[in-house]
């Protein structure tokens, strides 16, 4: 039987063959659970769409199937909806959903994307060049949280170690189902005391900040307003913390996700170090095979039937967008890494008007990665066994031991 809330068939199974059998089998399925389990889901169950076509007409009928009741199972410790509904951009639904991504956007317009560039560039090239010193190291604890550490120093004002505490913090809340993340602690006790310890950074900076304003989010959304009425604390609170928890855990997730396939498609990596100019097209590989954010939640708002299945209203629908990825109705080959798939009109990031507000960043960052790994000839191998994430909301490796070498005629 298929289980999208066993957490095992995260760290030890094949998601990937589950994904393959429903799409095929059981495009809608019915995932019960029986009661109270270890993924936080309540005491019914859920729906799981696994179809391209499915999850991306879900996405773009956001009436029928809303955001307000929160996009993660078990990510609050409300049970009846998201303790940020309708106060975060994420947990809410239109008219306050477009109004608050027109306030949030501002800080990713080019002047301050511009600025977190500069520091993303500068954080990756003195991570990367202390594995090439050492001849290798974890990667995804060595370099890939320099990603989202630059990312957010730049769009909160941060000095380095503050960011990487705060992305501390925010794997913490993401992983609180992991035995690392919570060691006596029990995983909903985790959730809540990070997600307080996070809030009292954001707290702490919203002080800062109204005595200094910048140009950061914070200052941005400290002067916010929705038709004439200046952002709540609780609205400037909760939608730091979509920023923060958004940059901080895809980002590093991918970039450790997309070193692992071009160890395991070798042949991959070596076309993209002979030809740079096919950056583009395997970042937007990158993307699709990654697929970290693996689902999203949303709430049937009225009664729909879907190929032969009764949704009802107030039932919960998870979209799978790594299943998604992986149809064979929309991908030649999806199997395949491809550094030259084109075209790939993956949804990773989503689609419609929930399009993840940060995918720009995040292409961003996984492009400066890939070019100076391009530009510096480097190659990774296997130094040990990865280990995963145990969630099954962001798909990532806690752990990537590599060897690392640089082509002696890389410029």
């Amino acid at each position: 039987m298929i289980d999208l809330a066993d957490l095992d068939l995260f760290t030890d199974g094949d998601p990937h063959e589950a994904w393959r059998v429903l799409r095929r089998d059981r495009p809608v399925h019915w995932n019960a659970t029986g009661g109270d389990t270890a993924s936080g889901v309540g005491p019914s169950g859920f729906w799981a769409l696994t179809r391209y076509q499915d999850v991306h007409d879900a996405y773009v009928d956001a009436g029928l199937f809303s955001s307000r009741w929160g996009t993660v199972m078990g990510g609050s410790h409300r049970r009846d909806a998201d303790s940020a509904s309708g106060r975060m951009l994420i947990a809410s639904d239109d008219p306050q959903h477009r109004l608050m991504r027109q306030q949030v956007h501002r800080a990713f317009l080019p002047a301050l994307m511009d600025r977190a560039r500069r520091v993303v560039r500068d954080y990756v090239n003195a991570a990367l060049d202390r594995v090439l010193k050492d001849g290798g190291g974890d990667f995804a604890t060595d370099v890939a949280p320099e990603l989202p550490a630059g990312l957010l120093a730049a769009m909160f004002g941060l000095e380095r170690r503050d960011a990487l505490h705060l992305l501390a913090l925010t794997r913490s809340m993401i992983g609180f189902q992991d035995p690392r993340y919570h060691s006596d602690s029990t995983p909903p006790a985790v959730l809540v005391s990070s997600q307080v310890e996070i809030f009292d950074v954001m707290m702490d900076l919203m002080e800062t900040r109204r005595r200094a304003p910048s140009d950061d989010l914070v200052s941005i959304l400290l002067g916010a307003s929705i038709n004439g009425r200046r952002f709540t604390e609780d609205e400037v609170l909760y939608n730091c913390l979509n920023v923060a928890v958004g940059g901080n855990e895809t980002t590093p997730f991918t970039a450790s996700a997309a070193v692992q396939a071009f160890m395991d498609f070798p042949d991959q990596a070596q076309r993209l170090l002979d030809d740079g100019g096919l950056l583009p097209t395997a970042v937007e590989e990158i993307f699709r095979w990654t697929s970290t954010n693996a689902y999203v939640q949303r709430v049937a708002t009225r009664d729909v039937e879907l190929h032969g299945q009764l949704i009802r209203a107030g039932d919960p629908v998870t979209l799978w967008n790594a299943s998604a990825n992986r149809d064979e109705e929309k991908f030649p080959n999806p199997d395949r890494f491809d550094v030259r798939r084109t075209p790939n009109r993956h949804i990773a990031f989503g689609v419609g008007v929930h399009r993840c507000i940060g995918m720009g960043a995040a292409q961003m960052e996984i492009a400066l990665l890939l070019k100076e790994i391009v530009r510096r000839g480097i190659t990774f191998e296997p130094a040990g066994p990865p280990a995963r994430l145990r969630s099954n909301f962001m798909l990532g490796l806690t752990c990537l031991p590599v060897h690392a070498t640089v082509a002696q005629d890389a410029s």
